[in-house]
């Protein structure tokens, strides 16, 4: 299952997805980090008054994602929180496509985040990795592999329960 075809790209029900916006206690490394570990690009900035990142844009691939200090004033007045924050937890999973997933958590490992699942083919048809990056942020990046069929989907589950 690790064969992909040339017509297998994202589907269409995720090209235009909710753009996230996390928070973390460090934007800056956040963003160096992000860039050596998923190779993003740094696409835009605005730098808080009184020090910090108010509110930065980074692509990974296609995917914009947005972020900010969790400590700036203005964040702290909309009640913004940083994993850490929170006791280390999140409710929040952040998923994106890439071309190469094996690649990516090479990279992402090397660079200091924490692998909970290795690269994995997966029955819904897509070659899958999850990880935490240092500022506590779960991410689950995917290669897809092939459309599944709702009711090969559900069989493949059901298989592998």
């Amino acid at each position: 299952m690790t064969e992909r075809s040339d017509s297998a790209e994202i589907p269409d029900r995720y090209r235009h997805a909710v753009i996230p916006h996390i928070m973390v206690d460090d934007a800056a490394a956040a963003i160096d980090f992000y860039r050596r570990a998923f190779g993003a690009r740094e696409d835009f900035r605005i730098d808080a008054p009184g020090g910090g990142v108010l509110h930065a844009e980074i692509s990974i691939g296609p995917s914009t994602l947005m972020l900010g200090d969790a400590s700036v004033e203005e964040a702290e007045t909309a009640s913004f929180a940083a994993p850490a924050s929170l006791g280390g937890g999140t409710s929040v999973t952040l998923h994106v496509f890439v071309p190469d997933v094996d690649s990516l958590a090479q990279r992402a490992e090397a660079a200091g985040a924490e692998i909970l699942q290795p690269p994995t083919d997966m029955f819904h048809g897509d070659r899958t990795v999850i990880l935490r990056d240092p500022s506590g942020h779960l991410w689950v990046f995917l290669t897809h592999q092939e459309d599944v069929p709702e009711a090969e989907l559900r069989r493949r589950l059901a298989a592998s329960a």
